[in-house]
């Protein structure tokens, strides 16, 4: 039997998961990719440790995908946190998990794992082909792509898209796929970070200081963790966990106010019989500090009294209001939130205008926390896609 050729466009994790499934079913895989490499955000999130998964209760993990739960939810049951874990053991990369439950391979970067997932679909004949940017179709249906040598063309029995998103595009995922397909919710930054309007003193002096061992609190969510002050606003782990809601709000209303507990392991009673009294004599930046406030906390005081707040000291301390005005650019955030709409697919991840064509990975619409959440569900849609292409193609 001769093999069927498909083509997947997109070499990140969800594309590659895609070829893997396929070529070990008997297909002819021709993966494109526009960069030079492939897996390249995939490297650059290994920097930090490549959080694969999360080891929570299965229903606890889903619930992280909010309203895209009942859609995604089938794929990463058919491919669960266990599942991922397996494959990269079999890969030679044995896992761990952190006291934080997110799980990670021991040696704490991607690029062996990549290597030796991209060695074992060379030994399956997957054929990779880099600086290939998709253009879309011709008039006859074949895909279109500005190659090296110029313009060339590809007609595959399927097609699998797994183009990302719009975050990091010097990585490769640039978005531009938006007007070749139909039905995508734009393109919105995820897990970013905030701009702020800081003062120019404060921004001179802080810029780049961490904020540790602190809790963000906006509608009704409490977040504790940690973040930093950059030259135009805020970003980090525990900004990122509400980015969602802090981005909507500012959508609907203009700004947010997001409330920072710059010591949250203090009872607000005690800090207020250190703080709220007589200073005798003492100016406000040493009255802070022998209240134990880092010098970055203490500018976020100070910031917050010469904007006009008149609550009192501990009360700032235990819930620094601070203005939202935009998200960061989605060049800079993590993820991106948005993209094709669910009702454009069908249950295999097909869609429904272009029989054949499969979509997997961020390019559909969802967004998740960090933690392993937005690795699990490319590699699970990217699995479960190549099954329904399967399902397709034998039909």
């Amino acid at each position: 039997m001769i093999p069927t050729p498909v083509a997947i466009i997109g070499a990140g994790p969800a594309g590659l998961m895609v070829a893997e499934v396929l070529a070990a079913a008997g297909a002819a895989v021709t993966v494109f990719d526009r960069m030079p490499s492939p897996g390249r955000k995939l490297l650059i999130a290994g920097r930090g440790g490549l959080n694969l998964t999360h080891s929570e209760p299965l229903e606890a993990f889903l619930d992280r995908y909010g309203p895209a739960r009942v859609r995604l939810e089938p794929a990463i049951r058919a491919f669960p946190p266990a599942a991922l874990m397996e494959w990269a053991e079999a890969l030679g990369q044995p896992v761990f998990t952190g006291s934080s439950g997110r799980v990670f391979p021991r040696a704490l970067k991607a690029s062996p794992l990549l290597r030796a997932w991209l060695a074992r679909l060379a030994g399956q004949g997957v054929t990779l082909r880099t600086r290939h940017r998709w253009l879309g179709w011709d008039a006859a249906g074949a895909l279109r792509f500005a190659a090296p040598e110029g313009e060339v063309t590809f007609c595959p029995a399927a097609t699998l898209l797994a183009l990302g998103g719009a975050s990091w595009p010097r990585l490769g995922s640039d978005g531009a796929w938006v007007g070749l397909l139909p039905g995508v919710a734009p393109l919105r930054p995820a897990n970013c970070g905030f701009l702020l309007p800081w003062s120019d003193h404060f921004r001179r002096r802080f810029e780049g200081q961490p904020l540790k061992r602190i809790a963000l609190e906006f509608g009704g969510q409490r977040v504790r963790g940690e973040a930093v002050v950059t030259a135009s606003g805020l970003e980090g782990g525990a900004v990122y966990a509400l980015s969602a809601p802090l981005r909507e709000a500012i959508a609907a209303e203009g700004t947010a106010t997001l409330r920072l507990d710059l010591r949250p392991d203090e009872a607000a009673a005690a800090l207020a019989a250190r703080l709220d009294g007589p200073r005798g004599g003492q100016s406000l930046a040493n009255h802070l500090r022998r209240a134990g406030l880092a010098p970055v906390a203490i500018g976020l005081v100070q910031e917050a009294l010469h904007a006009g707040a008149t609550d009192p000291l501990s009360r700032l301390v235990k819930a620094l209001p601070l203005r939202l005005t935009a998200p960061a650019g989605i060049e800079r955030a993590i993820s991106s939130a948005g993209g094709v709409r669910w009702e454009e697919v069908d249950g295999r991840f097909m869609l429904r205008a272009r029989p054949g064509v499969f979509l997997a990975g961020e390019m559909l619409d969802w967004e998740a926390p960090t933690g392993g959440y937005l690795l699990q569900a490319c590699f699970s849609t990217g699995a479960a896609a190549a099954r329904g292409l399967l399902d397709w193609l034998a039909e």
